[in-house]
Formats: C-alpha cells, sequence, structure tokens
C-alpha cells in the first residue's frame, strides 16, 4: 500500500516537469523560430521539432527505467535554473546597449564630417593642378599641330610628284606597248591617285586624274585592238602561238575596268568555238544525238590544244579552260534543243538515254576537273546534298558513271561512300533533255507492264513455291526483281531530272505496285470451297489419328505463307521507296508523292492471307464441333479420356500450326495476328455448339468439361505446338483464350448444378456467368433438359433476380471489416499511462 502511494505522488510530480518542459519548449518556440539556430547544438532540447512526447519516450523506453525518474527531474531542474540564470545575466546585459549605440553613432557623425571636409580639399587642389598644366602643355599642342600639318603636306607633295611622273610614263609606255612595264606603273598610280580624291575640286589634280583615265582608255581600246588583230574573228585558222606583248596586255587588263577583261574572254571563247558551230551545224549528221560523243571529245581535244599553247598567256585566275568548257556547254544546250524540237519523232529511248548517259558522264567529268567557280548567277543550280540516311533503298549507285576519256589525274580512285555528289555541272547541257523524257516515262510504263505480265506468266509455269518449313516462308522472288527494278528507274530518272518527270513515274510506280499486289499476290491466293468433304458423324467418330486432310493441301498453306511474306516485304519496301523518291525529288514537290494507297493495299493482301489461314483451320475444326454438337450426351455413363472430336481438333491443329509457324518465322507479329484472329474464331463457334449439345446429363456435363480443358490447354499451347523451343505465347493472345474458353467451362458447371431450390440456382448462373442476357439462360436450361412449364418459372425468376447486383453483398461486407486505428494508441506514453492505471 505504501508503495503504491509513493509511486503515485512520483507520477504526480513527473506530470508537473513534463508541463514545464512542454512550457519552456513553448517559450523556446516563441523568441526563436524553428528555422532559427543560434549555436550549434547536438541537445535533443534545441532541436526546431522538438516533440516532449518522444523526448520522454527517450528517457524511459520501459517500465523499469521509471526507478530513476526522480534523478532524471532533478537534472531538469537544474537545467532550468541553469537557463533561467543564463536568461537573467543577458537581459541585464543589454540595459545598457541604447546608450551605448547613441554614443557610437554621434562618433561616426563627426568621423564623416571631418572626411568630408578632406575631400573638399584635395578636389579643390586637383582643380588648381590641372589648370596649371593645361596653360603648359597650350604652347607644346600648337607644335604638335604645326607638325603634323607639314608632315601632310610633304606626303601630299611627294605623292603629287609621283602621280605627275607615273601619268608621263604611263603615257609614254602606252604608245611603245611596254604593257609589262605599265602593269606595275598604272597599278601604283591608281593607288596614289586615291590619295587626291578630296583634292579634285584643285584644277591641277582633276587635270592629272583625266590624264589617268584617258590612259587607261586608250589601252583598254589598244589592248583589244591588239587582241583582235591576233585573233581575227573572220576565218578559223589562228597563229601558232601567243606572244609575250598579250600576255603582258592580259596583266594590264586586271588593272583596267573589269569590261575590258569581259571582253577579251568573251570574243576569245567566241573564236575558239566558232569551228564547232560549223562543224555540228543541225543539217549535219554528228549533230543528231547518236553520235552525241564526238561533241564532247572535240571539246575535251581543244581543251588540251588551249593548255598546250594558251594556257601560259592567260592569268591563272581567269580560269579559261572552265569558261571554255562552261561555254561549249551552254551552246551545246541550246543546240541540242533545237534540233530535239526539229525532229522530236525520231527520239526513241534507247538514243535518248544514250545521250543522257554520255551527257551526265561527261558533265561528270567537268566536275572533277573544275570547281565551278565561272558559272554564271543561278544558270545551273547545285543539288542539294542529302542527309545520311539508313533507308536500305540507299544502295550503292557506284557504275552509272563510266568516264571514257581522263582529262586530268585525281585522287577519285579511293572508294568513296555513294551518293548524289556535289556536282556544279549537274544538268549544264542535261536540262536540254528533260521535255523529252515523257518518251523515257511511256517507256518504263509500257516495260512495267510486261515485267508484271511476265511475272504471271511465269508464276503459272513454274506453280507455287516449294514448302520450306527449315528456312521459313520464302519472298517470291519477283518481288525483289519489281523493287529492283524500280530502283534502277528511280536513279535514271533523277539523273536526268528532279522534277515533274519524278513525279510521273512516282505516278507509274503506284499503277504497277496495285496491280503486283492485285494479279500476283491476291490473284493466286488459294481459293477455298463450299464443299464439306463427305464426312459423316460416325465416320468422324471412328476415324483414326492422320486418316484426315486439311481443306488446303501443304503446298497452298506453304504458298499462303509466302505471299503474306511477300506483301510483308512490299509494305517495308513500299514505304522506303516512298522516302527515297522523296529524297530525291524537288522540294517543292515532296508534297505530292503519296503512296499510302499502296500500302494499304498490301496490308489488305496480308490480311486477307491471314484470313484464308484462319479460315482453313476453322473449317477443318468444324466437323469435329458438328459431330459434338450430334452426339448423345444424356446417354454416355461415365467420364473417360477426351472425346474422339477434341483428338480431331488436336489433330487438324498440330498438322497445321507448325507449317504456318515455321513459313512465318520472318513474320512472328503476323503469326501471332494468326493466332488470335483463329481464337477469336473458333471460342465462339465452339461455345454456340456447346449450346447445340442438349439434353446433357451429369456425366456428359463431366465429360464436356474434361474435354473443353483440354481444348483450352491445347489452345494456350498453340503458338509453340509441335516445336522443339517452347516459347511463351503472348499475354494478348493467352488473355483471349483463357477469357473464352474460362465462361465455356462456366457454362457447362452452371448445367452441372442442380437447378432445385431455383433461387439457388439462378444466382448460382449469375455469379459464374455474370450475363444477363435470357436467351442464353434459356440455352442453358435447354442443356438441362427442363421441360417448357419449369424453363417458364425459372425464367421469370430469373428476370426477378437481374436487378440485384451480384458483388454488392460483398463489397458491403469487406467495408464493414475496416476499421481505423487512431495514431494515438500507437504511442509508447499512452500505452504506460493505461498500463499504470490497470495496475492502480
Amino acid at each position: 500500500m505504501i508503495c503504491g502511494v509513493s509511486y503515485a505522488f512520483t507520477r504526480l510530480s513527473f506530470d508537473h516537469e513534463l508541463m514545464a518542459l512542454q512550457k519552456l519548449s513553448d517559450v523556446f518556440l516563441i523568441c526563436f523560430p524553428p528555422s532559427l539556430q543560434v549555436f550549434p547544438s547536438q541537445d535533443p532540447l534545441d532541436r526546431a521539432d522538438f516533440n516532449a512526447v518522444e523526448y520522454i519516450n527517450t528517457l524511459f523506453p520501459t517500465e523499469q527505467s521509471l526507478a530513476n525518474i526522480d534523478e532524471v527531474v532533478n537534472k531538469i531542474r537544474l537545467k532550468i535554473r541553469r537557463l533561467d540564470d543564463n536568461i537573467r545575466t543577458v537581459v541585464r546585459g543589454q540595459t545598457n546597449v541604447g546608450q551605448d549605440g547613441r554614443q557610437a553613432l554621434e562618433e561616426a557623425q563627426k568621423a564623416i564630417q571631418q572626411l568630408f571636409g578632406k575631400i573638399k580639399d584635395i578636389k579643390d587642389k586637383a582643380e588648381k593642378s590641372e589648370q596649371m598644366v593645361k596653360e603648359i602643355t597650350r604652347d607644346i599642342k600648337q607644335l604638335d599641330h604645326a607638325k603634323r600639318h607639314l608632315t601632310t603636306s610633304i606626303t601630299t607633295l611627294n605623292h603629287l610628284h609621283m602621280l605627275a611622273g607615273g601619268v608621263d610614263s604611263l603615257e609614254a609606255m602606252t604608245r611603245r606597248r611596254q604593257y609589262g612595264e605599265v602593269a606595275n606603273l598604272l597599278q601604283g598610280v591608281v593607288n596614289v591617285l586615291e590619295h587626291f580624291n578630296k583634292y579634285m575640286g584643285i584644277p591641277q589634280i582633276r587635270q592629272l586624274s583625266e590624264r589617268v583615265k584617258a590612259a587607261q582608255n586608250e589601252l583598254g581600246q589598244q589592248i583589244l585592238a591588239d587582241f583582235e588583230e591576233a585573233f581575227p574573228s573572220q576565218g578559223t585558222k589562228r597563229p601558232g602561238g601567243p606572244s609575250n606583248v598579250l600576255r603582258d596586255a592580259c596583266l594590264v587588263a586586271n588593272v583596267l575596268d573589269p569590261r575590258i577583261k569581259q571582253e577579251i574572254i568573251k570574243k576569245f571563247i567566241k573564236q575558239h568555238l566558232s569551228e564547232y558551230l560549223v562543224l555540228f551545224q543541225e543539217n549535219q549528221d554528228v549533230a543528231w544525238l547518236d553520235k552525241i560523243d564526238r561533241r564532247y571529245a572535240w571539246i575535251k581535244r581543244q581543251l588540251v590544244d588551249y593548255e598546250e599553247k594558251y594556257g601560259r598567256m592567260f592569268p591563272q585566275e581567269w580560269c579559261m579552260t572552265e569558261r571554255i568548257a562552261v561555254e561549249f556547254c551552254h551552246v551545246t544546250r541550246t543546240e541540242l534543243a533545237k534540233i530535239m524540237r526539229t525532229r522530236a519523232k525520231e527520239i526513241e529511248v534507247k538514243l535518248l538515254l544514250f545521250a543522257i548517259q554520255r551527257t551526265t558522264n561527261f558533265e561528270g567529268l567537268l566536275a572533277k576537273r573544275f570547281s565551278g567557280c565561272t558559272l554564271a548567277d543561278g544558270t545551273v543550280k547545285k543539288p542539294e546534298v542529302p542527309l545520311p540516311s539508313t533507308n536500305p533503298f540507299l544502295e550503292d549507285e557506284a557504275g552509272t558513271e563510266t568516264d571514257e576519256i581522263v582529262i586530268e589525274k585525281s585522287d577519285t580512285d579511293k572508294p568513296k561512300k555513294p551518293k548524289v555528289p556535289d556536282n556544279p555541272f549537274h544538268g549544264i547541257v542535261s536540262k536540254c533533255f528533260e521535255p523529252h523524257l515523257y518518251v523515257y516515262i511511256e517507256s518504263q510504263d509500257k516495260n512495267l507492264g510486261e515485267l508484271i505480265d511476265r511475272f504471271v506468266a511465269d508464276f503459272k509455269a513454274q506453280g507455287p513455291p516449294k514448302p520450306n518449313v527449315d528456312e521459313g516462308g520464302a519472298v517470291l522472288p519477283s518481288c525483289a526483281d519489281l523493287f529492283v527494278y524500280y530502283k534502277k528507274c528511280m536513279v535514271q530518272c533523277s539523273q536526268l531530272s528532279t522534277g515533274e518527270p519524278m513525279i510521273a513515274l512516282t505516278t507509274i510506280f503506284q499503277k504497277y505496285l496495285r496491280e503486283y499486289a492485285w494479279k500476283i499476290l491476291s490473284g493466286n491466293l488459294p481459293k477455298t470451297t463450299s464443299s464439306s468433304g463427305g464426312l459423316t458423324i460416325t465416320s468422324l467418330l471412328k476415324e483414326k489419328e492422320g486418316s484426315e486432310v486439311a481443306k488446303f493441301t501443304l503446298e497452298e498453306l506453304c504458298l499462303i505463307c509466302s505471299i503474306l511474306s511477300t506483301a510483308e516485304y512490299c509494305l517495308a519496301t513500299t514505304q522506303q521507296l516512298e522516302e527515297k523518291l522523296k529524297e530525291k525529288v524537288d522540294a517543292s514537290l515532296v508534297e505530292r508523292i503519296n503512296l499510302t494507297g499502296e500500302m494499304d493495299t498490301f496490308s489488305i493482301v496480308i490480311s486477307n492471307s491471314i484470313q484464308l489461314l484462319v479460315q482453313d483451320l476453322d473449317a477443318a475444326c468444324d466437323p469435329a464441333l458438328t459431330a459434338m454438337s450430334k452426339m448423345q450426351w444424356q446417354n454416355v455413363e461415365h467420364v473417360g479420356d477426351q472425346s474422339p472430336y477434341v483428338t480431331s481438333v488436336i489433330l487438324h491443329i498440330k498438322q497445321n500450326v507448325p507449317i504456318i509457324r515455321d513459313n512465318l518465322a520472318s513474320t512472328r507479329k503476323y503469326f501471332t495476328q494468326f493466332c488470335i484472329k483463329f481464337a477469336n474464331s473458333f471460342i465462339p463457334k465452339f461455345i454456340n455448339h456447346l449450346f447445340k449439345c442438349k439434353p446433357i446429363s451429369m456425366v456428359g456435363a463431366e465429360q464436356l468439361l474434361l474435354d473443353t480443358h483440354s481444348l483450352k490447354m491445347v489452345l494456350l499451347d498453340l503458338p509453340s505446338i509441335g516445336s522443339q523451343v517452347v516459347r511463351k505465347a503472348p499475354a494478348s493472345y493467352t488473355k483471349i483464350v483463357v477469357k473464352g474458353m474460362t465462361r465455356a467451362e462456366m457454362i457447362l458447371k452452371v448445367v452441372m448444378a442442380p437447378h432445385e431450390p431455383p433461387v439457388v440456382f439462378v444466382d448460382n448462373y449469375i455469379k459464374l456467368l455474370a450475363d444477363c442476357s435470357t436467351d442464353t439462360f434459356q440455352k442453358i436450361l435447354d442443356m438441362k433438359g427442363l421441360k417448357r412449364s419449369e424453363q417458364s418459372s425459372m425464367l421469370d425468376l430469373f428476370r426477378q433476380r437481374l436487378p440485384a447486383p451480384p458483388s454488392g453483398a460483398e463489397n458491403a461486407g469487406s467495408l464493414s471489416l475496416s476499421a481505423p486505428t487512431p495514431e494515438q494508441e500507437s504511442s509508447r506514453i499512452r500505452k504506460l499511462e493505461k498500463l499504470i492505471k490497470k495496475r492502480l
């Protein structure tokens, strides 16, 4: 009794200390916010998230620890007294702070006033010093200006002396045709004259400037006359070689008006190509396309002749060799366009392609030899280099250009990654062929039509591809031949033009892609027949394993799979073809290239092929399902192994599915589609035939349930049935099979359930099937063999029980089981208090 009273007093004292400790914590929180930590401390009382209850729990973790409660209370009281003493000392120490602050402020103000006075004195002294410096340097500035003006005057007089002497020498050298000395002197005179641009108001300076311009004009006319004399425009014979005078004259022309240089270049090139215009006149035989090589051979010889005779006469920066070649290209394009307009009816495809091939080869040769720096403004547009692509249609296009004559050695022998070259000369001559490319397009239309007809004839002659279950379904060879021909046409046409002809060629591609899809692929799919094969129920039930043959033969199944694989290849390659065509065509025409319709056509072929495979296997299983519905299930006396119709279905699946899987090894996604479509077709059909099995006895229902489970296991294993490598079936397929076959099992379980009492039977049906259809319920009653009167009462009861939610009671029960538990019950201090109260 004494111990209990002592413990009660101890507990009351402890509660008092707890309240004091909590108040002390509240005071700390008021004075200092939790986020403020004045000094670093490891004391739990100094923590921002201090909790008195948790602190006491750490002091007294167990009931036995309450034995030293007095010692803990004394320590806390001692700590409180120390804190009170510290606070008292700090508060007393702050009484004189205000007076000390005012005194410090007054001293700071006095110091600022003294500093301001010193700064003012320094500023006044600086102004006086600046004034003294200005007075001292005034005379020095005047001397500097005088020196600068004198230096400028001397320099100007020297320039004037040089200009006057240079003009006199220039006039004398011009009369003597000393072009070598004139070239350097003229450039110096022009540079010196630029210094006198601001003195043109002085008559003497203006007179010297006019003399320089007159000398320049005289030099220009004199040089043109010298070139006209050396290279007369009449006749085709030229002197044996250039003179040093003309070489120096070209150097002078570089300094003169650029029009003089252009005139020299124009007259020389015109005289140089005059023979070409005579040899290849429109009425000459060599002017026609079949002898276009002679044009290019002629210019190659002329360029070699120019390099030997006149290569040193013209400055290298004039690029005369390239200018001659470019002018030749412009003249050739004009002449070819004129003669092709005149003789348009004589243009044939082979002749046109021959001329284009030789022309593009020549343009490529020019690109290797020259840089294209002399091309006129926008006459030839440089093709854009396409970005690197992973498109498999981007194969090497090398070998399309064969250079017959090499003008100069280059490092083009190194292997390069084939792509469209950055050829500035592309189209400089071949543009003239673009208006006549309709001949090429019409020819490709004809060739592709003949190619499709040949594919059809070859297929009929050779028959379907042989079964090859080891390597998977093979793509028809004609497919690869078609796209190889497409690529060849596309490359040829892109070299000729990237404009409207490419759009016309795309239209031709679209036409024959559709024809290939319908004539070669869809047209060769095996046709289904409506005959059932004459199988009877008795013969089906008595047949042995392996005695039945599928509706499609092995060759026909392989053919369907081959057509499916070919259609898938065509679909992917058509998409790549569209991307490649968009790369080749001009940017403004990209939107007009769209092969979506053709890709949809191949998708339809794929869908039809899968549907044929599903229909074949589905139709092979139909006699077995019919036999199941015709059996007398009320006469079944005992449950045995799986029924013969199940064995028949499994036999057909094992015959067809491995063949289809192996032939679709390269297109696994379409084999998965086949499995899903077959499951979606077979399972509803199986359930419909299940409803036709009536009446069913209890033993018969058990046998059907066993058969249904066997079929379920076979269907789950369908993707890997008969395969040495067992793979997990796709989740999407497994979900369909489990859902459908589970429904069939639930139907049989409902049939097996007793129909008395009716309420339990109806509730059991709703729970297992969750089907609110009265037709389904009616079929269940028919399977049980109930009379019409019993069915009528059952249907009425079923309609009455429908409004009740099937899972409402379960949900309510689950809600009632959950009861919230307050967090305070988990606190150790509260549990300790409850324990103490119980003991007291």
